[in-house]
């Protein structure tokens, strides 16, 4: 399948444009004190989330594989962006946009768009719920009035603003922040469909240019316009010291951005997202955006979401979006740069609460204690560490505890023989010398040893018995613990049989030895019934049991 655009992608334009233009209105209102707050709070200025939203959300809309993502600069992007700031200064957040975007490109070329549903949900929930966390600990600064501290950790950051806080406190500040919040949250709950992010940072502007209020400072300057295209942030001698910022900034963008087209495609009917496209999207996006002095882009959930909610049906809805933010770039600059820095900490505070899904996150929790586990570590790493390392972590816990429940389901039953046509007093004595295990489940490395050992300690039998048919899977450890545990009784003088070894379980068998071990001399059977055959035949020449005479052998 091509990663470039297809004639289909349009047809849904053509089907009601003018919703999709209302609805691209609409989320153009709500991405404004979004895009302003998250350029603010990476450090790089407002204008660098205008010329995010702008640039990123056209190539993206054009590019990418769903129909109603909007994208742009987001608060789990911020909150990776900080410290890269901190550390290599504006020129080294757009080097890392651009490697980020050239390895999105990368990933979608090699089809590494379908990975994205091994993410448990857990390590998702808690992802987000740490996201909300620092994004709304990142507010404190400028909803509290005070210089942002130094420092990297947002932890410490947001203390060390609380103590200048309450050294001078700015109540002007602290009260617009949280009006704003306060509007915002209430009037979701009473007006659901009334953008009031943007109504409460206007109502905000006005009140303190009007009132004339101390301790309101603005965003600042704005330039009319978006910068030409440069690439004088190119450094190729940091190559090698970007790259690993570069790395978690193209996986928080990939993790992100798919995660909101399948929340756009649940959302609706009859809509599905090409994931390897949307990475392609999402890294030409990346990879134009520092040109215009951008940050790093993603999939925005909650635009995409208000983008579906008001009617989107085509991609028209998000370029509408991205064409109303460049008029406002171009022709409400000085306007836009009056509005207080206090009314955006409100608007991301809001936002960082209306993140979280307390119902989502209540039932997650009540699931199982493993995925309880595996929400709670990935949301504190993520407010800990970063946002790369929380889903590092939070996958290999996960990938531990679920080895741990599939290793927990293989079983090793001592199971009665079948009676066949044997007499009792017969099958008396084969149940005295001969014993039977079948084994349920997968016998892999983090199974083997439990029970194949336990099998190994088994006394006063001369046959062993393994049942296999209902052996799920079978790797190398599996079958290494296996070819020792038939040596060490066959060491004891204890005859190991096989049945129902299927076809796909003996490539490992015999790449370790242990298929030649089970086929020398017949000791591999079909079927069980057969196996005990052999069995009776073995313990019928060392004399164990008595040998059938002629008529019996005739019968």
């Amino acid at each position: 399948m091509s990663l470039l655009p297809a004639r289909a992608d349009w047809r849904a334009v053509r089907r009601d444009p003018r919703r999709d233009l209302l609805a691209g209105l609409t989320v153009a209102i709500v991405a404004l004190p979004l895009a302003l707050g998250f350029g603010v709070s990476s450090g790089l200025g407002a204008e660098a989330g205008l010329a995010t939203a702008v640039v990123a959300g056209v190539l993206a809309a054009v590019f990418g594989g769903s129909n109603l993502q909007v994208s742009g600069p987001t608060g789990a992007m911020t909150v990776v962006l900080v410290p890269i700031v901190a550390e290599y200064g504006p020129g080294g957040v757009l080097m890392v946009g651009l490697l980020a975007g050239l390895m999105l490109v990368a990933l979608a070329a090699a089809r590494a768009g379908s990975w994205m549903r091994y993410v448990p949900a857990p390590v998702v929930e808690g992802f987000t719920l740490g996201i909300a966390c620092v994004i709304a600990l990142q507010q404190v600064p400028n909803a509290l009035g005070v210089e942002t501290p130094e420092g990297e950790r947002v932890l410490v950051v947001a203390w060390r603003a609380v103590t200048d806080f309450a050294a001078e406190p700015n109540w002007t500040a602290t009260g617009l922040a949280v009006a704003v919040a306060a509007i915002m949250l209430i009037g979701a709950r009473w007006r659901p469909g009334i953008p009031f992010s943007i109504v409460a940072v206007i109502a905000a502007t006005v009140v303190a240019r009007v009132a004339h209020l101390d301790g309101a400072t603005p965003i600042g300057d704005l330039p009319s316009g978006l910068p030409a295209p440069s690439l004088g942030f190119l450094d190729l001698g940091s190559l090698g010291i970007l790259l690993a910022p570069a790395v978690a900034v193209a996986a928080l963008a990939a993790l992100e951005s798919l995660l909101s087209a399948s929340v756009a495609d649940g959302m609706t009917v009859g809509q599905k997202h090409d994931p390897d496209r949307e990475l392609f999207g999402q890294g030409l996006a990346n990879i134009a955006a520092p040109m215009f002095g951008g940050v790093p882009a993603t999939g925005a959930i909650a635009r995409t979401a208000v983008n579906v909610r008001s009617g989107a049906g085509s991609r028209l809805a998000a370029l509408t979006h991205a064409a109303i933010l460049a008029a406002i770039v171009f022709a409400a600059a000085p306007l836009v740069s009056k509005i207080p820095l206090a009314a955006l900490a409100g608007v991301l505070l809001a936002t960082a609460i209306r993140m979280v899904e307390v119902g989502s996150l209540r039932a997650m929790a009540k699931a199982t204690r493993s995925d309880a586990l595996i929400l709670v570590l990935t949301a504190v790493t993520t407010l800990v560490l970063d946002l790369v390392y929380a889903v590092i972590i939070g996958l290999l816990a996960a990938g531990a505890l679920a080895l741990r429940a599939v290793a927990k389901q293989a079983r090793l039953d001592h199971v009665a023989l079948d009676q066949g046509d044997h007499s009792d007093e017969e099958h008396a004595l084969l149940a005295e010398h001969i014993v039977a295990y079948r084994i349920d489940g997968p016998l892999f490395f983090a199974a083997a040893h439990r029970f194949l050992l336990e099998l190994a300690e088994v006394a006063d039998v001369r046959v062993v018995i393994l049942r296999m048919s209902r052996v799920s899977t079978i790797d190398a450890t599996g079958a290494l613990v296996l070819k020792d545990t038939v040596e060490k009784l066959q060491r004891r003088g204890i005859l190991v049989l096989a049945s129902g070894i299927r076809a796909d379980q003996r490539q490992p068998l015999d790449s370790i030895g242990a298929l030649a071990l089970l086929q020398h001399e017949g000791r591999d059977h079909p079927t069980t019934p057969e196996a005990i055959t052999a069995a009776r035949h073995h313990l019928e020449h060392t004399g164990l049991l008595p040998a059938p005479t002629d008529e019996e052998r005739a019968r």
